[in-house]
């Protein structure tokens, strides 16, 4: 189930409204470091030539909740697309795949 959405910028933190701001590609990428889902995600965006920017919450669990708090998704990846004017949650790694 792909759980898109546009999210209003009321909903974002300043820091993940600045993160995905800066970021000069089509995906935003929330990871870990052992994370064979977040692999999946990257491998499936650059199967279809789409570009990807990650930020890795590994050892930042104020980050990670920030995002949860956000989308109230719990696991990651957490993936955003950025090709439009506002930001669109997609969800996880299957979610990508289903939503493109």
């Amino acid at each position: 189930m792909v759980h898109e959405g546009l999210l209003a910028p009321t909903t974002m933190s300043e820091h993940v409204m600045s993160l995905l701001n800066r970021a000069d590609s089509d995906f935003f990428i929330v990871s870990t470091n052992v994370c064979p889902y977040c692999f999946k995600a990257k491998r499936y965006l650059d199967g279809r030539q789409l570009s990807w920017t990650e930020v890795n919450v590994q050892n930042d669990r104020e980050l990670q909740m920030e995002f949860v708090a956000m989308t109230g998704h719990r696991t990651v990846p957490v993936v955003f697309d950025l090709r439009g004017d506002d930001p669109v949650f997609v969800g996880g790694s299957d979610d990508l795949e289903v939503y493109l």
